[in-house]
């Protein structure tokens, strides 16, 4: 499958004629606008000759949706990043389009941790990275309805919006509320120093890294919280803008569950990227970490 939308902001080149040539037998499938994945898939594994491997070209929100439909249908998955970040794609270690090619052609396939995110009594949904409740889907939201400058001015723009308009989130947890700037969950342990878990860290380690940033500090010191460069953090911890290390708790279990609270924030959360609406009174969010729940095309090792 390919999605040509993405990291056209960015101005990459699209690869799909690259793929159809070098996998000439592989069925390359260009989704439309508004297009289902699952139904392009769902197509794909009921033919005589069905699949055992599901490509996807795209960026951080298509391989997360791809790597669900290939849990759900048993198929192996190869990843060719063409988005922003491509953040699951670096986890592992496939840096463009040919690095994944090249991975596929060595036979390099391993399962790898996943985790599972359910709302309320919903289906769960695969996670490849990472999900977040409070400031950052927030901040999300605000630079999609600015989808016409760009992902970077329209971030920019939403960052901005932040400094003045995030609020607390209220949750509990094992009976305990809490007020809270955010909530990241990642697949896996990751580095401690680190709030804003954009990029998983490890590939088979069957947990979740949670971290709470409890409602101590400023929207500005939230706001810096969100950052998830290395350099970025150096730079917003010298000049003292990172809240301290007595603003979070972390935690790494199993699972997590927890409930946000109605009316204490918009009723959204993000998965690896992707914003998900969820209602308007308030939900309930658990995850869950899979051990060996995804197969995936690596580079040699």
């Amino acid at each position: 499958m390919t999605n040509t939308r993405s990291g056209v902001s960015v101005g990459r080149p699209d690869r799909t004629a690259d793929v159809r040539r070098r996998l000439p037998r592989a069925v390359v499938h260009e989704l439309g606008e508004e297009e289902p994945l699952d139904e392009v898939v769902a197509a794909a594994v009921s033919r005589e000759e069905a699949p055992r491997v599901l490509a996807i070209l795209g960026g951080d929100g298509s391989v997360s949706r791809a790597a669900h439909l290939a849990r759900r249908h048993d198929l192996e998955l190869l990843v060719l990043p063409q988005g922003t970040f491509n953040h699951f794609a670096r986890s592992i270690g496939v840096a463009d389009v040919d690095a994944g090619l090249e991975a596929y052609f060595s036979g390099a396939v391993r399962p790898i941790a996943v985790a599972e995110v359910t709302v309320d009594d919903r289906d769960p949904i695969t996670v490849l990275n990472a999900v977040s409740v409070g400031a950052y889907p927030e901040m999300l939201a605000e630079r999609e309805r600015r989808t016409s400058l760009g992902k970077w001015i329209g971030g920019a723009v939403a960052a901005w919006r932040a400094l003045h308009d995030a609020h607390a989130v209220g949750i509990v947890r094992g009976g305990r509320r809490a007020s809270v700037w955010s909530v990241f969950v990642g697949v896996g342990r990751n580095d401690p120093d680190r709030i804003a878990m954009m990029q998983r860290a490890t590939l088979d380690d069957p947990v979740v890294d949670v971290r709470i940033h409890h409602a101590r500090g400023t929207r500005m010191r939230a706001v810096a919280s969100l950052a998830f460069g290395r350099r970025s953090i150096l730079v917003l911890r010298t000049v003292r803008l990172m809240p301290p290390a007595s603003d979070f708790e972390r935690i790494v279990s199993a699972d997590i569950d927890l409930e946000v609270r109605a009316g204490s924030a918009p009723d959204i959360y993000v998965h690896d990227g992707e914003l998900e609406q969820v209602g308007q009174d308030g939900f309930r969010l658990r995850v869950s970490a899979i051990d060996q729940g995804l197969r995936v095309y690596l580079p040699g090792r």
